[in-house]
């Protein structure tokens, strides 16, 4: 494989970071964002922590995704962005504009910097909330083919932001995009072994089990893939030329209930999982708590929903072989423990 100059957007993430590292082991030269050249060392620390190879092949460039300045300078000479960086704010937040205006206005910004620039795709972190949210439950298998229904039950304001960028990516592409092509990932909940000391996407909910945060789980089903897996899908959708123009839905096997997720954990952890919660919260309970807490609103229309999930065509197309979602639990779980010593 000939080595490619790659831009990564947001460095410092859970999701930038396994692509970094990817990245840099199969030889490609790799440039990261961050919001400020102070941040530099840290990130470096964390990639090394995390086993970083080929140090020299990576370089850092300063930039904001609401803001022009730097961008250019960031994809020039790159011969693919992976556009991972995006505000992660699940649940209810005080202005949904502070989550959707970043995550838009930063994807087109990205887009016209690499069309400007001559970069051949771009491979863009999209969600599965950009699928499978405000849809009636009715059985239905989710796939790359579905979107999220805006003014459906329980979409908040991360999942508006994450199918709105998305949106207006494919619109760029086709009205602006000259001769850019490019590709979407829709990972599920996903998991892992956390970089650093910041906890990032459904690792949240590994740590609230772990600490005692959680002593009773909603009945609430996620469906699963590990950080891992999602890098290596990335990787694969910036070299596979049939990946172009395509979205791939990330996931693997079943949706798991909290409970079963609990149950992994305490089985391989064993007493450092005194505290994973055994108990189902009843719905009725999750209800009425609700009617006055804004945080639980959004569970609601979930309760007691497993969406199914495909990812035949990653399979297909990217010749893609996702872990068990055990593997990516149990990652995550155990990193987590180990941090706190």
């Amino acid at each position: 494989m000939i080595p490619q100059r790659v831009l990564v957007t947001g460095g410092s993430g859970f999701i930038a970071g396994h692509c970094i590292l990817q990245l840099l082991e199969r030889g490609h030269f790799v440039q990261i964002t961050i919001r400020s050249r102070a941040k530099e060392a840290a990130v470096r620390d964390v990639l090394e922590g995390a086993g970083m190879v080929h140090s020299d092949r990576l370089s850092f460039v300063a930039t904001d995704l609401l803001r022009d300045d730097g961008w250019a300078e960031a994809v020039a000479g790159m011969d693919v962005v992976l556009h991972v960086a995006s505000p992660v704010q699940p649940g209810r937040v005080a202005n949904e504009d502070d989550v959707i205006v970043p995550a838009r206005e930063g994807t087109l910004r990205v887009l016209r910097a690499a069309r400007d620039a001559g970069v051949k795709r771009v491979v863009l972190t999209s969600a599965f909330h950009a699928v499978s949210w405000g849809h009636p439950h009715d059985g239905h298998m989710f796939t790359e083919g579905d979107w999220t229904i805006l003014d459906g039950p329980g979409v908040d304001a991360y999942g508006k932001s994450k199918t709105l960028a998305e949106r207006a990516a494919w619109d760029f592409i086709a009205t602006e995009g000259g001769g850019l092509e490019l590709t979407t990932m829709l990972p599920v909940a996903v998991m892992g072994p956390v970089m650093g000391i910041d906890v990032s996407g459904a690792n949240h909910i590994v740590q609230r089990m772990l600490d005692g945060a959680m002593p009773l789980v909603p009945n609430l089903f996620i469906p699963v893939v590990d950080a891992r897996d999602v890098a290596s899908a990335h990787i694969l959708a910036m070299t596979k030329p049939e990946a172009g123009g395509e979205r791939f839905l990330l996931s693997n096997g079943p949706a798991l209930s909290l409970k079963e997720v609990g149950a992994i954990i305490r089985a391989a952890l064993g007493n450092a999982a005194k505290r994973v919660p055994t108990r189902v919260l009843p719905d009725f309970v999750v209800r009425v708590v609700a009617r006055f807490n804004a945080e639980m609103r959004p569970f609601v229309p979930d309760l007691g929903y497993a969406k199914k999930t495909s990812n035949d065509k990653a399979r297909r197309v990217l010749g893609w072989t996702p872990r068990e979602s055990r593997e990516a639990i149990v990652a995550a779980a155990t990193s987590l423990v180990a941090r706190t010593g």
